[in-house]
């Protein structure tokens, strides 16, 4: 039996691969893009419906040669690299310059996981490649590069040299300017507010309650006479509790993180830029070196809007649950979060 080509994007990820899949699989990586629009021109036929001029990236004509040759010896290809627009177009321009011309069957694999049984259920099930995502990416990288080179000399000429325009950070900077000019026409206004603080004969644990109303109207106070007014009033006067009230709250686990989440936390908690976030992501991704076990991806596709959990991950953090806690502690079923729809 002849051997299948899989290709990933990084060398990382393709040494993961290759541990689980075995002697009948070359796992190589492309290392990102191959092709790309040339960086001294446009690189876009704005009178020809706007199609893309490719060229090969600097640098990347070896890993073409490489894996050309590494498929004369195979019957098939598998591409792999991630399961994104930018992993489509990838996966598009290896199948236009390394089996196009050779009659190979090539096949999309999109794996979301890296474990052992992810991979393996992956290649099970090889897919075609998807014009519409590969166009997705296209038409992103026709914006950027419209946005960019068109854009940018603007701001060269009116605002500062080196200066940059983007397809999203342009349409952001405008946004942050106009919540900047609503900022400064805002006619700031005068406010108090009055708090107490109550202790049962002085003893602790003391809770507060804030002032909100007054002869059963919604108060507004508006300068520091008012508030004083209004003490001297509460001055001596005996309060009394009305009403208690007791709840019982439902709290669920929060959703597994989607990729503006996962950034938004890492920056609260932990001050990562976004850059930082995704870098870290990625290699817990790849594969991370766990001793024995040597390298394993530890989470699920990082760019992702899913909150759709690993089911390895599932079932390992059920049975955790069961043996350290008890039944007790373990749902009948796994909670499901449903993904954002649209």
């Amino acid at each position: 039996m002849k051997k299948s080509l899989v290709v990933v994007e990084s060398p990382a990820k393709a040494r993961t691969i290759s541990k689980y899949l075995g002697k009948d699989f070359n796992v190589m990586a492309s290392v990102g893009h191959i092709k790309d629009l040339p960086k001294s021109e446009l690189g876009v036929d704005i009178e020809n419906d706007f199609r893309p001029h490719y060229v090969t990236i600097k640098g990347k004509a070896k890993t073409i040669r490489e894996l050309k040759t590494a498929s004369k010896s195979v019957d098939r290809i598998l591409l792999a690299p991630d399961p994104d627009r930018e992993g489509e177009a990838i996966a598009w321009h290896i199948a236009e310059e390394v089996a196009g011309k050779n009659g190979l069957k090539v096949y999309r694999v999109l794996i979301n996981e890296i474990t052992e049984s992810g991979v393996k259920e992956a290649i099970k099930h090889p897919t075609s490649l998807d014009r519409n995502k590969y166009e997705a990416q296209q038409a992103r990288r026709v914006l950027d590069r419209l946005v960019g080179y068109q854009v940018s000399p603007i701001l060269w000429e009116k605002v500062r040299r080196g200066l940059s325009a983007g397809r999203v950070q342009s349409v952001a900077v405008r946004l942050i300017c106009e919540r900047e000019n609503e900022i400064r026409s805002f006619v700031p206004r005068e406010y108090w507010s009055i708090t107490a603080e109550f202790c049962e004969r002085g003893e602790e644990p003391c809770f507060t309650a804030r002032l909100v109303k007054k002869n059963n109207k919604k108060l507004e106070i508006g300068s520091e006479d008012e508030a004083t007014e209004i003490l001297e009033e509460l001055k001596g006067v005996t309060f009394t509790v009305k009403d208690i009230e007791k709840k019982e709250r439902k709290k669920n686990p929060m959703p597994p993180f989607t990729t503006s989440k996962l950034q938004q936390e890492a920056s609260r908690k932990l001050g990562f830029t976004a850059k930082k976030t995704m870098t870290i992501a990625q290699q817990l991704y790849e594969g991370v070196e766990i001793g024995r076990d040597g390298l394993l991806g530890l989470i699920t596709y990082m760019r992702t809007d899913s909150t759709r959990l690993s089911t390895d991950a599932l079932r390992a953090a059920r049975a955790f649950i069961k043996d350290n806690y008890g039944g007790d502690y373990l749902p009948p079923k796994p909670v499901v979060y449903k993904s954002r729809k649209g």
